[in-house]
């Protein structure tokens, strides 16, 4: 049941983030605005319980959320056979960039902290 109203909890600030994003004519995707209002309320227990059990329950049935994606390979094999290397040259090159600047900030040492 923690489960269900977890999944509850999402969907609210999904939706929530949906209409700010609409609403307010936000360049920021409504799911992203939801994770943000979801952040601060992560605080109380009434919310961080029932979305740590929906969680858990997604995480242990993770592999099943690949099947789309696998589907979606399937029916679009063309298009792979078209732009497959460039499409694998982006996402090595995004990987690394994205390592990378990761590694720099790691190495940065903190401004006013105590290093």
């Amino acid at each position: 049941m923690k489960a269900l109203q977890g999944l509850a909890w999402l969907l609210v600030m999904q939706s929530a983030g949906e209409l700010l994003a609409r609403g307010l004519a936000l360049p920021l995707p409504g799911p992203v605005l939801g994770m943000l209002l979801l952040l601060p309320a992560l605080r109380w227990p009434v919310v961080r319980e029932p979305v740590a059990a929906c969680a858990g329950f997604l995480l242990s049935h993770l592999s099943l959320l690949f099947v789309p994606v696998g589907v979606g390979v399937m029916t679009h094999l063309d298009l792979l056979g078209a732009y497959g290397l460039r499409m694998l040259a982006v996402i090595v090159l995004s990987t690394w960039i994205g390592l990378a600047v990761t590694a720099l900030l790691l190495r940065k040492p903190q401004e006013g902290g105590d290093a």
